[in-house]
């Protein structure tokens, strides 16, 4: 299973696994997710609130440990810009890809955005006068 066409249908049968999953909750609608983010519906939001303390519990018993450093200076410009991106588009980079196989092509927009957001940034990156330090990630 480590070649590589093993893993990657492994990640197609996970992800279609993890869309048909999102796609029958109603995470993929829109409205959902409008209603999560102007507090008007709280079930998705303590949905996920009970995904982070299932993996806090996990990395418990698993004695995972994160060695305490420095948020990098990106981190919370990031996350803003990330959150809202989600709230105004309904989705984070993979549930557009779920609506559109739902048949909500207004996500075809959303899709646009992050390909031209992440070719904005490795066009940016390679400036020498703009400093894009990515920390352990890679674009």
């Amino acid at each position: 299973m480590r070649t590589r066409g093993g893993i990657l249908l492994a990640n197609i049968v996970t992800g279609l696994a993890l869309g048909f999953t999102v796609t029958n909750i109603g995470f993929g609608d829109y409205a959902e997710l409008n209603r999560m983010f102007t507090f008007q519906d709280l079930r998705m939001l303590l949905s996920f609130a009970g995904a982070v303390v299932i993996i806090v519990c996990a990395f418990a018993l698993l004695r995972v440990r994160r060695t305490p450093g420095r948020i990098h200076a990106g981190v919370i410009p990031g996350a803003v810009l990330f959150g809202t991106g989600w709230a105004i588009s309904g989705g984070c980079p993979a549930i557009p890809i779920i609506q559109v196989s739902s048949g909500y092509l207004p996500a075809l927009v959303t899709i646009g955005g992050i390909v031209v957001g992440v070719r904005l940034c490795r066009w940016a990156k390679g400036r020498r006068y703009v400093r894009i330090d990515s920390g352990s990630c890679e674009l």
